[in-house]
């Protein structure tokens, strides 16, 4: 028998007498009775103090010691804890996306400051309000290509992240778009090239060669690019620029969640996806924000809309921007100085011990050659090293940050065998 201790029992017997049914197992009378559950086996109450006991205890069993070289689109870096501090204030943490958010000077403000970041920081001229990751990024932004163009085909680099091309095969397959990844000849007949630099296997590459390809002016260059490499590499000179916020500020968790940037020349701001935050003055002249552009669905005709994106991951973008407004344009130079550092220090000491790598022009990824790709890493995990992921059998991608100190590499050197 269920258990409603909520509801006294003239209630329950209301409710049941009016449904027509004498007791609530009733309304699970179509499930088979091998599937249901015969009680959820939970121990006796416990105290708020014994309940924390006890979740202490179990996780004691979780090993959270492993020096990370993990990377492949999200990384661990240092987030210093005035980010989560001011982020988590209840003024900005609302349960739920602000969709009036004109009542609201203070989210229109923190918008608006990220999205002058980002512009900052990729050297456009428009970015929006953000998005979900840096898959639908680039998604949008072939689509975004094709409604400028009128084209429908896109070229899509191989050496783009996997994940973020599954998504965009998604995107295409619904949307009647052509996605190749044959770049020999970007015709008159493409609407835009998507690449990745630093791509997937940590190469940097010169944009400028790819463009020179084009057959005319009217194809589209989209650029992945890392935030944190664009600290200290000169962005790409491209038509929209797009990428994960993860890398500023924001923490694993588990895979989530993140949010992407979406940056683009001024020519095409009517067709950027999302919202735009803008800044102007009140009838009392006084500085004010509000949404200048709001081109989905929700906000204007259907057929006149540029995306169906419902919302931008506004939470994680204020997490962004009061990291890049703690460290300053100084601040991310030494954080991208230091990765670099360190992630060819270790390059460089396997490569003393007999290693190869796939490239040497790399940011802080590389790809490391290897005789049996399972037997590295588990021979790492079993020294408490998270060695990188696995490319294939014999190629593991290597991830190095700021977080990864000189006994980590030295430690990640000597286990490598």
């Amino acid at each position: 028998m269920l258990n409603f201790e909520a509801h006294t029992i003239e209630e329950r017997k209301e409710m049941l007498d009016f449904i027509g049914i004498s007791s609530p197992d009733d309304l699970y009378r179509d499930l088979p009775q091998d599937i249901r559950i015969d009680g959820l086996n939970l121990s006796s109450p416990l105290s708020e103090l014994d309940v924390t006991r006890e979740i202490k205890k179990l996780a004691q069993v979780n090993k959270t010691d492993y020096a990370c070289f993990l990377g492949g689109g999200a990384a661990k870096r240092f987030i210093p804890s005035a980010v989560s501090s001011i982020s988590s204030r209840f003024e900005f943490n609302t349960a739920y996306t602000p969709y009036q958010a004109e009542i609201s000077q203070g989210t229109l403000q923190s918008i608006y400051e990220f999205q002058s970041m980002i512009c900052s920081l990729t050297g456009m001229d428009v970015a929006n309000a953000s998005m979900y990751d840096a898959a639908t990024a680039c998604a949008e932004a072939i689509l975004m290509s094709v409604r400028i163009t009128g084209r429908r085909k896109a070229l899509v680099c191989k050496r783009v992240n996997p994940e973020y091309r599954k998504v965009i095969d998604t995107y295409a397959e619904a949307a009647d778009i052509v996605v190749s990844d044959d770049l020999s000849v970007v015709d008159s007949d493409v609407a835009c090239v998507l690449l990745q630099t630093p791509d997937y296997f940590g190469a940097i590459h010169d944009v400028q060669l790819l463009k020179d390809k084009f057959s005319d002016d009217k194809t589209l260059l989209i650029c992945c690019c890392d935030p944190i490499s664009l600290a200290i590499l000169e962005p790409p000179k491209c038509d929209i620029m797009v990428g994960d916020l993860q890398p500023l500020g924001n923490s694993l968790s588990f895979g989530g969640p993140y949010a992407g940037y979406f940056a683009c020349l001024d020519k095409y701001k009517r067709q950027i996806p999302g919202r735009v935050v803008g800044r102007t003055l009140d009838k009392n002249g006084e500085q004010a924000f509000c949404l200048t552009l709001q081109t989905r669905e929700q906000h204007i005709r259907r057929e006149k809309a540029t995306s169906n994106i419902c919302s931008n991951q506004a939470l994680v973008a204020l997490q962004s921007t009061v990291y890049m407004s703690l460290l300053g344009i100084a601040g991310l130079k030494q954080i991208a100085s230091i990765s670099v550092k360190n992630a060819h220090l270790l390059a460089d000491k396997l490569i003393q011990k007999g290693f190869e790598l796939q490239s040497m022009n790399f940011f802080n990824e590389f790809v490391l050659k290897v005789s049996d790709a399972d037997a590295f890493l588990n021979n790492l995990k079993d020294n408490n090293i998270l060695g990188g992921i696995k490319l294939d059998e014999n190629r593991v991608l290597v991830c190095v940050t700021e977080m990864n100190t000189l006994e980590e590499i030295c430690a990640y050197e000597y286990f490598a065998v």
